[in-house]
Order: structure tokens, then C-alpha cells, then sequence
């Protein structure tokens, strides 16, 4: 497929990148005003551009990673060239119904909500989009499995996703750290503290993936009784180990919905 990114930013990037060396047989191009930082990107085969209108008549996907403020005008510039086009929006707050008011029954509109680790094939992108445009979003759907999982949700999850599936990326890395700073006051260096939390990390997540059961059944396996394991469970739980983190996600959610 002929992907069209606009928004040469962290996330635009992200999925450029993540295109280019896991998905197959794609040509991608990515706008930006300023193409300094991100012309290295052409080194993966990556088109870069100034032109947000740069062979877009060709695309058969075009992904919007732009910030609110700059949708009317980057649509303004696009649509008059455009038409039967794919237009997924990765931007916070725009409804389907609102983008597809905006770019006509001529195009379909569908939301999604990727993260920054599409780089690495490792995204967790929530899709949705109208029934209507069932059929069309397919292809986005499998494009952005290329970079992860891509469930499909209903909208009105689609806030909630942000912060479970993007701001979940920072809740993560800051377990990961303070993971890392306990590794310090045990005897590590911050290196070796961090090799091993981050792995732990990926190696906990990949028996979920891999196993698809719930959490507890595999901690079950690794907590014998009167071990230590149990123990530092029991101590983070009574300072609020999952009920801070709980509270965190509800309060990030309550923070995009005004």
C-alpha cells in the first residue's frame, strides 16, 4: 500500500519507521514543514517531504498525526486534491463523525490510536471507525497489525484507549524505573539494574501475549509460600501498588475529558 503520514512528530515517526521494517511492500511518505530532524528517515526508503500534498493523490491510506489546532488547515490544503481516500486520524478528541463531516462522503474516515512503540513492531493500536466503512478500514487494520495488535473498539472507548494503550507507555516506563532505582539500592549498577528491569518487563509481557491467561495464573507460578516474592507483593500492595496505578489511568482519563 501507498501510506501517506502526515505529522513528521514522535508518533509519525514512530509509525514510518515501524512501516519500514515490518511491514512489507509499502511505499511511505511523511510531511513535515521542517524535514531537518527526520530526513535520516529516507534512508529506510522513507519519503520525506515539506509538501503535505506530495503525491497524495496515489495514497491509498492517508494517516493524520497532527495536533488538534492544525486539522482545518492541514484538511483544507488536502481535500481539494483528494477524493476515494482512506483518512485515519491519530488526533486526541476528533470524533469519526466530526473527521467524516470534515473530509465528505467522498472519503472515509477511521480513528486510531497508536503509540510510539510502533517503531518496533510492539504497538497495542485501537481502531474504530462507522460500519459504513467496515470494508475500507480493513486495510488499516492490517497495516497497523504489521505494527503490534490492532483490536478494534467501540469509539466511545476511544478516549480511555489513549490512556491505557499511549499514556500506558509512560505508566510502564516509570515501573521500569522505579524497578531500576530498587535494582541500585540492592547492589547494581543502573545499567545492569536496567537491563534486567526492562527485560523482566518484556519477558512478563511476551508469557501474556504468548499464553493469553490472566495475570495472576502466571504469578501463581513464580510465588512459593513464605518466599520472598510474596512478601514484596504483600508490602506493594499495602502502600497501594495497584490502586495508585488504578487511580493514575482513571485520573489521565478524567484529565481528556475535561
Amino acid at each position: 500500500m501507498k501510506v501517506h503520514i502526515i505529522g513528521g512528530g514522535n508518533l509519525g515517526v514512530a509509525i514510518a519507521k515501524g512501516l519500514s521494517k515490518f511491514s512489507q511492500g509499502n511505499q511511505i511518505t511523511i510531511t513535515r514543514r521542517n524535514t531537518a530532524s527526520i530526513l535520516y528517515l529516507e534512508q529506510l526508503g522513507v519519503t520525506v517531504s515539506t509538501d503535505n500534498k506530495h503525491q497524495i493523490q496515489d495514497a491509498d491510506i492517508i494517516i493524520l498525526t497532527i495536533k488538534p489546532y492544525q486539522v482545518d488547515t492541514v484538511l483544507a490544503e488536502i481535500l481539494p486534491v483528494i477524493s476515494n481516500k482512506v483518512i485515519a486520524s491519530a488526533v486526541s478528541g476528533l470524533s469519526i463523525e466530526n473527521l467524516q463531516n470534515k473530509i465528505g462522503d467522498g472519503n472515509s474516515a477511521v480513528r486510531i490510536m497508536p503509540n510510539i512503540a510502533s517503531q518496533f513492531g510492539a504497538s497495542a493500536t485501537c481502531i474504530a471507525f462507522n460500519e459504513k466503512n467496515k470494508e475500507k478500514a480493513q486495510n488499516t487494520v492490517a497495516l497497523f497489525k504489521d505494527l503490534g495488535t490492532a483490536p478494534i473498539i467501540d469509539e466511545k472507548l476511544m478516549d480511555a484507549a489513549t490512556v491505557l494503550a499511549a499514556s500506558g507507555t509512560a505508566f510502564a516506563l516509570r515501573y521500569i524505573r522505579a524497578s531500576m532505582q530498587a535494582g541500585i539500592e540492592i547492589g547494581f549498577d543502573w545499567q545492569t539494574a536496567l537491563a534486567i528491569s526492562a527485560q523482566t518487563v518484556k519477558g512478563a509481557a511476551e508469557m501474556i501475549m504468548e499464553e493469553q491467561i490472566h495475570p495472576e495464573q502466571l504469578i501463581d507460578r513464580v510465588t512459593t509460600p513464605q518466599g520472598c516474592t510474596i512478601a514484596g507483593l504483600n508490602e506493594m500492595e499495602m502502600h497501594g501498588f495497584s490502586s495508585s496505578l488504578i487511580r493514575g489511568i482513571k485520573t489521565s482519563l478524567k484529565q481528556i475529558k475535561g
